[in-house]
């Protein structure tokens, strides 16, 4: 057994943690961990656990700065009043771009780990969320242009690809029967994120007013510093598990991977765009209730919050029931939530609204935890089937966890596409009719969709459907 930090691998680097050498700048050397056994659960129990408990804390940190930047203009547009000359579509256009950037950038930023390491690329995306923020406090004033607003709301789409690299990097911390809870509490920490800005946009909204958005954002710069200074001390690299353009063009191969991106886009698209336009919905739907910013920006964090801190369960229930079985349930419940939603905007009622969108938040952060315990579920599967076939069990287990990363950044990508549709259904539903009566049956039919989808792929016996999914 090698290892490139000694002969006591992890167990002996995690114990020494406190007295690393340090080079001329005084910053720790880089700690690579070459054998890394998350399945030994002699391994596990001596160094395995602590070592990947001490990644997770970091990476959880380290996403919630990241989801915050990313879903700082869902905040930021309630600042925006007559003086700024935005109308409604305006501002779900904002909320709009960053959203598809992030989506965008999570398929690199999940090979990302692959290539730098997950210690040397947390220190770097987490440096990257400077930017948008440093730029959203120096530009944000009334006279500013329109489409200045529109870059600079697109580059807090960094903030979206963080979710890619950390959930890749705490999968391979994992072993396979703690996978569910890991990604869960990663996926749901990071998610807090979205409630933690909008209570802060809350507390300027209500100290300093309406005049200063800038602050919002300027708050996020220390802690982005802090985020980095903590990765950079105290995570770990993992040697990178395989070629990755070579497990992309795998994973896209494989027919599983389509359908768990599209159940991800009815979970976490739902979330993330519930999350940047609930705020406007409120202000435009319920204009009478919420005449001021602050009025909405007290309602706008409660269901993200909530979808937040229920996402680990939707991974352990998916644990002890199966992610489908989960999922399915998931999706049926959307359906009737959206069903209560639509009842309550055509009655004008704004409790049964409330209750009916709250739901939504919960039911879609239990379905993104539980959607996401599919993915490593899926190529165990094929594992177990290559070692059936002849294949070292040592090998299929590698190609497995590298192909779930890969996995990982795809469905990530895909799923947050769903939360630019989301904001696109809103903007073109109040365009057209003045209410958000189209989106929401929209969201009816997709959810129903979905429904279908994972009771036919996973649930239904038939010759050579995988199993344990």
């Amino acid at each position: 057994m090698s290892t490139a930090v000694g002969p006591q691998s992890a167990a002996e680097e995690a114990s020494k943690d406190a007295a690393a050498p340090r080079g001329p700048a005084g910053a720790r050397r880089s700690r690579v961990i070459a054998d890394w056994r998350p399945e030994d659960e002699e391994f596990w129990r001596a160094t395995g656990a602590r070592v990947a408990r001490r990644n997770l804390v970091l990476s959880v940190f380290c996403e919630h700065i990241g989801f915050s930047v990313w879903s700082l203009w869902s905040v930021l547009v309630l600042f925006l009043g007559p003086e700024y000359g935005i109308d409604a579509a305006g501002k779900f256009t904002l909320t709009a771009l960053p959203t598809a950037l992030g989506a965008a950038l999570r398929l690199p930023y999940a090979f990302a780990v692959a290539r730098f390491g997950g210690r040397t690329w947390t220190v770097v995306s987490a440096l990257l969320l400077l930017v948008p923020s440093v730029l959203a406090g120096i530009v944000l004033r009334p006279g500013v242009s329109y489409g200045t607003l529109l870059a600079v709301a697109c580059l807090a789409g960094v903030g979206g690809g963080n979710f890619a690299s950390s959930m890749a990097n705490v999968n391979a911390f994992y072993p396979e029967r703690l996978k569910g809870w890991a990604l869960g509490v990663n996926a749901g920490g990071g998610n807090l994120g979205v409630p933690a800005v909008q209570a802060v946009g809350l507390l300027v909204l209500a100290t300093a007013g309406a005049a200063h958005p800038r602050l919002v954002a300027l708050v996020y710069l220390p802690l982005i510093v802090l985020a980095a200074l903590g990765a950079a001390l105290g995570m770990d690299d993992l040697p990178a598990p395989g070629n990755a353009r070579g497990t992309l063009r795998e994973v896209v191969a494989e027919p599983h991977s389509w359908v768990v991106s599209l159940l991800y886009v009815g979970t976490f698209g739902s979330f993330i765009g519930f999350c940047f336009a609930f705020g406007q919905v409120l202000q435009v739907q319920f204009h009478e209730q919420f005449d001021t910013p602050v009025k909405a920006a007290y309602l706008t964090f409660l269901g993200p919050l909530l979808g937040s801190v229920v996402r680990p369960w939707g991974g352990r229930l998916a644990d002890r029931w199966g992610g489908a079985r989960v999922t399915l349930w998931t999706f049926a419940a959307m359906a009737a939530g959206t069903a209560v939603v639509l009842v309550a905007s055509r009655h004008a009622s704004l409790p049964m609204f409330l209750v009916g969108f709250v739901a939504l938040f919960v039911l879609s952060g239990l379905g993104n935890g539980s959607a996401y315990t599919m993915i490593p579920a899926i190529f165990r599967a094929r594992a177990r089937a290559a070692v059936r076939a002849g294949a070292r069990a040592r090998t299929a287990e590698r190609d497995a966890r590298r192909r779930t990363s890969a996995l990982i950044g795809l469905a990530g990508a895909i799923g947050a596409f769903g939360g630019v549709l989301v904001n696109v259904a809103f903007r073109q539903s109040f365009l057209a009719g003045g209410s958000g009566e189209a989106a929401y049956g929209a969201f009816l039919a997709v959810y129903a969709v979905c429904c279908a989808v994972t009771w036919a792929v996973y649930l239904r016996r038939r010759p050579g459907a995988l199993t344990g999914i």
